[in-house]
């Protein structure tokens, strides 16, 4: 018996790489169904005949609803009957949110806005919503749209009633789509150098399977209004590309730096000063509970809060940092990369 048995799950944005390795995890269990949500219909299909040509008896636990989040009434179409919600859709990309911001917004802020206000009305028992480390101190487009996308789901969660809503805020997953590695794999395979935008960046990296283990670390022991953050680790992007180019025979030598791009930092916060002052220890992850005292301000002039932080900022730079060999072995470790590898042998 799991979790979800007999349950109807329903992932938005779920045709991307969080969608697909959740259907992974859960297809073959005991629950009831599961609902791809999202407004591409193309990869919609692909996932169809992927599942109904990998695991043909379970396939028709999956049930595909074409809509946007950015419309109420589309994500109100496909929410009867749903008992818990993944929600993924987002723009992700930080250049091309630098350059429309708004599209930003309109997917990542409003878009969330209305999963949370239909899933209230439907009744729906938990959602959880993913976030990412540049929400924390966000400096470009992407991550202060997902930073509004957290406080739109604790602001959602003082009013909820019986739907309980939290967020998950994680590092760089590594090989989803859009991610630098299978640029980078590439890049080797056609005789070209490995491009990387600064040596010295660090970056959190987890696998797909460790944010689906979050999401649903969340589901389990997250309240509502809560930000559960996994204690993941960190290596330089040179670190990164140089692991690469072990596993799939680059020259490290021919590795070429371009430069930051648009929105970037040195570094990514998970856990910001302010959120460790309440943050309570979990083990591997840690939870932030919401602040849900009311709008009265006028006791915080005659009251002040004399507690102090515990703990410091949680970013890239103070967790573990892998070394090149620990790096090697955690990307080796990935489903995506055995494929690549095991096409290079045929080769």
């Amino acid at each position: 018996m799991s979790l979800f048995k007999n349950a109807t799950l329903m992932i938005t944005g779920g045709t991307g790489s969080f969608g697909n390795a959740v259907l992974n995890r859960f297809l073959k269990t005991d629950i009831g169904e599961i609902r791809i949500f999202s407004r591409d219909e193309k990869k919609q299909d692909d996932m169809r005949h992927h599942f109904q040509a990998t695991m043909p008896d379970v396939a028709d636990k999956i049930k595909f609803y074409i809509g946007d989040v950015r419309s109420l009434e589309s994500v109100r179409g496909a929410m009867q009957g749903v008992d818990y919600i993944f929600h993924a859709a987002a723009l992700k990309q930080v250049p091309s949110c630098e350059f429309f911001p708004m599209e930003a917004v309109r997917t990542n802020v409003i878009g969330t806005d209305n999963v949370l206000t239909a899933a209230i009305e439907a009744g729906v028992k938990s959602v959880i919503c993913l976030s990412t480390d540049k929400a924390a101190y966000p400096i470009n487009a992407m991550g202060i749209s997902k930073s509004l996308e957290e406080k739109v789901a604790i602001a959602k969660s003082r009013t909820s009633g019986n739907t309980k809503i939290c967020c998950t805020r994680y590092g760089n997953v590594m090989c989803s789509r859009g991610s630098v590695i299978p640029l980078w794999i590439d890049q080797i395979q056609n005789g070209q150098p490995i491009t990387l935008t600064e040596p010295k960046m660090t970056r959190f990296i987890m696998s797909l399977e460790e944010a689906v283990d979050l999401v649903l670390f969340a589901f389990e022991n997250g309240e509502n209004g809560d930000l559960l953050i996994q204690k993941a680790p960190a290596c330089t992007i040179q670190t990164q590309a140089e692991a690469v180019c072990e596993l799939f025979g680059g020259k490290k030598e021919d590795i070429k730096v371009i430069g930051i791009r648009h929105g970037e930092k040195m570094y990514e916060t998970l856990l910001t000063n302010e959120e460790c002052a309440k943050a309570i220890d979990m083990g591997n992850f840690y939870r932030v509970p919401a602040d849900n005292r009311g709008l009265n301000y006028d006791k915080y002039f005659k009251e002040g809060d004399d507690k102090r932080n515990v703990l410091t900022e949680f970013n890239s730079n103070n967790t573990k940092l892998l070394n090149v060999a620990e790096t090697k072995e955690k990307i080796a470790s990935l489903a995506y990369i055995q494929e690549r590898l095991a096409e290079m042998e045929k080769k």
